[in-house]
């Protein structure tokens, strides 16, 4: 059962940063999500300071402000600031990760706060937190969590899907029919802090980020239709969540690392094998 676990917990990661990832690829935002997750260090400490305690929802409040005022930054910086849109990601993400990093090393020392962890994860020991659902049927507790966030985040897109899609392809038609450009914006902002904030416990930063830009970047290569796009990444994060398991299972490595270069891999397949095909074409065409 504890490979059930380990690997339903990856895929509804995989499916949560799909489905955000996707948005964040047409808009040319991925890096967002990179910042977001190295971000959440000071909401964590300051989480534990008040609170006392390293459970789940004081952790998880924390975080999702962190990343939050993260955005609010991001946003500032670009709008009013005027900075380039990947000098603010690259000056926020890092001012914060680096708070973050000093509090928790210097003062996080008798907490069970481990930036390792928030970098790498802790997905091989999610079997170790079990809660029982009915019966004799048990599920990790950061399964359980994610399962919610699953269904919170495939609302939430469905409710907002035209908003979402009309400001991700088209913003000056958005603003020109009276759509707020803003409030998609941030509606999908949060649901990226929500997906990341929550996914980060189990499988770190690292791999957070690899779902968030891998299986939309490779489902962007194969369709041109975005409904499509949305089921392939969820597809793909799915096959590279069970390939890399059982590779890091053989090898004993690190499954979030494992998982993070199968889907490297599997970029590089699919972009070699869609640009062999595009040149082919264009010779036949010629």
């Amino acid at each position: 059962m504890n490979d059930f676990y380990i690997i339903l917990t990856a895929c509804l990661v995989a499916i949560n940063c799909a489905i955000m990832g996707s948005f964040l690829v047409m808009r040319k935002m991925v890096m967002i999500g990179d910042a977001i997750s190295h971000a959440v260090l000071p909401g964590i400490f300051f989480a534990y300071i008040f609170s006392g305690s390293t459970s789940s929802l004081p952790i998880l409040i924390g975080a999702a402000s962190s990343g939050i005022l993260a955005t609010i930054i991001i946003e500032w910086l670009t709008h009013k600031a005027k900075l380039q849109s990947d000098a603010s990601i690259g000056i926020s993400y890092t001012l914060l990760f680096a708070i973050g990093i000093i509090l928790i090393s210097k003062f996080g020392a008798n907490a069970d706060i481990d930036q390792q962890c928030v970098l790498y994860g802790e997905l091989e020991y999610v079997p170790l937190w079990l809660e029982p659902i009915i019966g004799n049927f048990y599920l990790p507790k950061q399964t359980i969590i994610l399962l919610i966030v699953s269904v919170i985040v495939l609302f939430a897109v469905i409710w907002g899907y035209k908003g979402l899609l009309i400001t991700t392809f088209d913003e000056n038609y958005s603003l020109s029919i009276g759509i707020g450009v803003g409030f998609w914006h941030y509606f999908l902002m949060s649901g990226v802090s929500l997906t990341t904030v929550v996914s980060f416990e189990s499988v770190g930063a690292i791999l957070v980020i690899a779902f968030l830009s891998g299986p939309p970047a490779i489902a962007y290569l194969l369709t041109g239709n975005f409904k499509k796009m949305l089921v392939l990444s969820c597809a793909f994060g799915i096959l590279c969540s069970i390939i890399g398991y059982y590779l890091a299972k053989s090898l004993d490595v690190s499954v979030a690392g494992s998982i993070s270069v199968v889907i490297g891999g599997v970029f590089a397949i699919v972009f070699t094998a869609t640009t062999l095909r595009k040149s082919k074409i264009d010779v036949i065409s010629n």
